[in-house]
């Protein structure tokens, strides 16, 4: 029997010895793997070499005959716009296209609510003693860090299958005014890989909140990120808060870092028109117009290259890695009782949890036998995971061949762990 907790003491020993062994082994293989963040592979960016030819010396145009490489247009290219809405599932004329990442936009987003608070702000939130955000974990670090730099408290939430815990969602935003805002990843969540189900998407447009200027920030990152032929589906916030009587709740951010290319490629935010006027008011004070240029290598590219295709490739080189770690994770820990792992439908990620108070170790192994992951801990607020338990594998960016010894590496460091911790018991 597999199961590590039906196994007497002896054996339990044996195996240790036998896994001792084999991790030593590793470590004389000299491994320099890096799997600590999601990043496209090589591969991924060759799919869009394309771009750099997609736009010629005199080709520099739009098609309603402005100069792309003059001033102007602060809130992006109606065509790339056309090209974009159907990305994010909203309106063109719901979208602004500028800069180049959607974590700026949410950044800079923030910094303007302390500065000058939101349409529907009483006061600016800097002018406030106390502002708090909910924070579904497991989650995505650099939302958390950013909240950390404003100095905006994080309340955990539990994610589950369908989503943060919306019971207790509702209690902690009808009860405290200092709740300003809820930071989501609603599809092919970092790092669970779940997507929202329509019930919590509608639960979430029609929260009752003692704030009245409640934000939900919608990372729509991964919204065609898609691994399997029958992707997952998002209810649209946009609509759905319109219908609850708050159409000014949500902000929507999205980017093609991880469609064309990782930091140069086209960040956008989709929200309310009220909210758009409000933000294109302040846009015109801090920029004269966005890199235009690079929107209409986009537009030239995309129009011959549809996304949906475009991201079948992306697919076609990402699902061998993933079933790559989820093969190896069921051979090396298949019904060990030690580790449960997810199995998503698209993103970037995959979300390993061990046993209580083992990841940080687990992590520090992997680190010294030449596999660098994550920090243990940084899916949650502050760096804590209260229960040392979940580590986010990024799959994406090795070989499939490195991938797989360091998913084997990686299987050996947990049951060493594991047995160090149920030896003690």
């Amino acid at each position: 029997m597999n199961d590590f907790y039906s196994l007497a003491t002896d054996s339990l020993n044996e195996k240790y010895q036998h896994l001792s062994q084999r991790y030593q082994e590793f470590k004389t293989k000299n491994l320099k793997l890096d799997m600590s963040r999601g990043k496209p592979s090589p591969e991924q960016l060759d799919l869009s070499n394309g771009m750099f030819e997609s736009l010629k010396s005199r080709d520099y145009h739009t098609t309603d005959g402005n100069d792309a490489r003059n001033y102007g247009g602060i809130d992006g290219l109606s065509e790339l716009k056309t090209i974009l809405a159907p990305y994010l599932e909203v309106d063109s004329k719901q979208l602004i296209i500028t800069g180049n990442s959607s974590l700026a936009l949410l950044h800079d987003l923030i910094a303007r609510a302390f500065i000058h608070g939101f349409i529907t702000s009483p006061l600016p939130w800097s002018k406030l003693p106390v502002i708090r955000f909910l924070c579904p974990t497991p989650g995505y670090d650099r939302h958390f860090s950013i909240c950390e730099y404003f100095k905006i408290e994080m309340i955990p939430i539990n994610l589950n299958a369908n989503g943060p815990d919306m019971n207790q969602v509702e209690s902690l935003v009808a009860q405290d005014e200092t709740i300003k805002g809820i930071i989501c990843v609603p599809k092919y969540s970092n790092p669970t890989g779940i997507t929202y189900s329509k019930e919590t998407v509608l639960r979430l447009a029609a929260l009752n909140t003692l704030a009245p200027d409640f934000k939900i920030f919608w990372d729509n990152a991964y919204a065609v990120h898609h691994l399997t032929k029958t992707p997952d589906y998002l209810a649209n916030i946009l609509e759905a808060t319109q219908k609850a009587g708050y159409p000014d709740r949500v902000f929507i951010f999205g980017s093609t870092s991880k469609i064309s290319f990782a930091g140069a490629g086209i960040a956008m935010i989709a929200t309310s028109e009220a909210n758009l006027n409000w933000l294109k008011k302040q846009l015109n004070i801090q920029s004269i117009g966005p890199d235009k240029l690079n929107q209409l290598r986009h537009v030239r590219f995309f129009k011959d290259n549809p996304i949906a295709v475009h991201m079948q490739k992306h697919a076609e080189l990402i699902r061998p890695k993933f079933e790559t770690v989820l093969a190896t994770l069921e051979q090396e820990l298949g019904s060990k009782n030690i580790a449960t792992w997810t199995n998503p439908n698209g993103g970037y990620f995959i979300s390993l949890d061990t046993l209580d108070g083992c990841a940080q170790k687990v992590v520090q192994l992997a680190k010294e036998a030449g596999v660098i992951l994550t920090n243990a801990g940084a899916t949650f607020p502050y760096g804590k995971d209260p229960r040392n338990r979940n580590i986010r594998i990024a799959p994406t960016f090795p070989p499939l061949s490195e991938l797989k010894v360091a998913m084997e590496l990686l299987a050996i460091c947990i049951q060493i762990v594991s047995l160090e911790k149920l030896l003690k018991q």
